[in-house]
This record gives C-alpha cells, sequence and structure tokens, in this order.
C-alpha cells in the first residue's frame, strides 16, 4: 500500500513477511552486501559452506581410511601407489588445508566487511530515529536538554545495574 505525503512516497506492507520502508533513502543491509558481492566471493562462500559440514568430514574420513588401506598393502601389492608415509597424500592435504584456510580467511574477510555495512546502516537508522525524536519532543512542547539528562541518569542506572551483576536494580520502566 502506497499512500502520499508532500512529495515523499511511504510505504507500508502487510504483516506477512514484507518491508516497511517509511524512507525511500533507508537501505537493507543484504541488499547492499548482495550488491557489493562478485562470483569470486560467491565462489569462495560456497567452498566455505562445503567445507564447514559433517559431510565434509565423513568424505575425508573415507577417503583417507581407503587411501591408507589400499597403500599398506591390504588389498595387495598391485594397488600401492603411495608407500608409507604416504608422501602424496600429505602434499595433497597439505594443498587442500592450504586453500581451504585462504577460503575460509576470505570468507572472514567478507563477513568483517559485512558487519561493516550492518553497523554503517545502523548508525543511520539510530541516527535518523534520533533526529526525529528530538524534532518530535519539540513539537510536543518538550526540553531537549532535560530530557537528554533523564536519558543520562537512566543509562547510568542501568550500567550500574549491569555492573552489580544480578544484585542490581533494572531500571523501572514506570520511571521513564
Amino acid at each position: 500500500m502506497t499512500a502520499r505525503s508532500g512529495d515523499r512516497a511511504f510505504r507500508s506492507s502487510s504483516a506477512s513477511g514484507g518491508t516497511h520502508r517509511l524512507d525511500p533513502r533507508l537501505r537493507h543491509e543484504q541488499l547492499v552486501f548482495a550488491r557489493m558481492r562478485t562470483s569470486q566471493d560467491r565462489f569462495a562462500d560456497a567452498i566455505t559452506a562445503l567445507a564447514g559440514t559433517m559431510g565434509f568430514v565423513y568424505v575425508h574420513a573415507v577417503w583417507f581410511a581407503v587411501w591408507i588401506a589400499l597403500n599398506l598393502g591390504l588389498f595387495g601389492s598391485v594397488a600401492v601407489f603411495d608407500p608409507y608415509p604416504f608422501g602424496l597424500l600429505t602434499m595433497i592435504v597439505s594443498l587442500e588445508a592450504i586453500f581451504l584456510s585462504t577460503f575460509v580467511m576470505v570468507s572472514q574477510n567478507r563477513q568483517a566487511a559485512r558487519e561493516n555495512v550492518r553497523a554503517d546502516l545502523d548508525f543511520e537508522t539510530n541516527l535518523r530515529a534520533e533526529v526525529w525524536a528530538v524534532h518530535t519532543g519539540k513539537a510536543l512542547g518538550l526540553n531537549p536538554r532535560e530530557i537528554e539528562r533523564h536519558v543520562q541518569e537512566t543509562i547510568q542506572q542501568s550500567r550500574s545495574a549491569m555492573d552489580l551483576g544480578s544484585g542490581g536494580q533494572p531500571v523501572d520502566p514506570e520511571t521513564l
């Protein structure tokens, strides 16, 4: 549903999973991050997602067991292609570890970038809410300095309660 207020469009949606946008400038973290994502990022994420499963562990356990059994001669000496101490297996596993750790680091860097995007959007949202709250308070004739003093007292009371652990008094909603 769309309604007009001045020359700004305000959209709302049903409670069935739609998004609420009050300002067309608001951005969603997932949309911003999706635009930043390259095909290389998607590939690194897919590899990391695969390597982070128990199926990956099971496949490797079976692969190592078969490799070792073959190369210990359990299926005959003809099947041995990498005799003990399994130099080829060691090299393959080392290379796999190098590449997997690189993919994990790429994914971690992307996650850090995503957290930065989320923090920037949170800051924008918080700033927008504070500006609206100040203007609403002024329109209602409230004293911003008195309200800020009350906010600081409430924050201090809340921090004191957290510092004292469970023995501190939580902020009473009635005093707000």
